[in-house]
């Protein structure tokens, strides 16, 4: 059996090749931290559960934080792991 991740291309696309992962990451890129309410107000065209969904896949690919601070209303906001900074090249270069 070959492997699926074979070759690191491959694997990019996996992780960043989603519609709108390329979007979010380039503006948690420009932020380093960023709120859900401001990453849902400059990508205005995802829907909320199309960003949440892909936001948790980010996340469990280990390429996002997802820091949430209990308090009244509610705060999430969003940064880029170590192996997610490692992308940044790659986003830089298709902006």
């Amino acid at each position: 059996m070959v492997n699926k991740y074979d070759c690191p291309i491959r694997y990019a696309l996996d992780i960043i090749g989603g519609r709108w992962n390329i979007l979010i990451l380039w503006n948690i890129i420009r932020f380093e931290n960023i709120r859900y309410g401001e990453l849902k107000k400059r990508i205005p065209e995802v829907s909320h559960k199309v960003l949440s969904q892909q936001l948790k896949e980010l996340e469990n690919n280990g390429i996002i934080n997802r820091i949430e601070y209990s308090q009244i209303p509610p705060k999430v906001e969003y940064s880029l792991t170590e192996k997610g900074k490692t992308l940044i090249p790659l986003v830089e270069l298709i902006n």
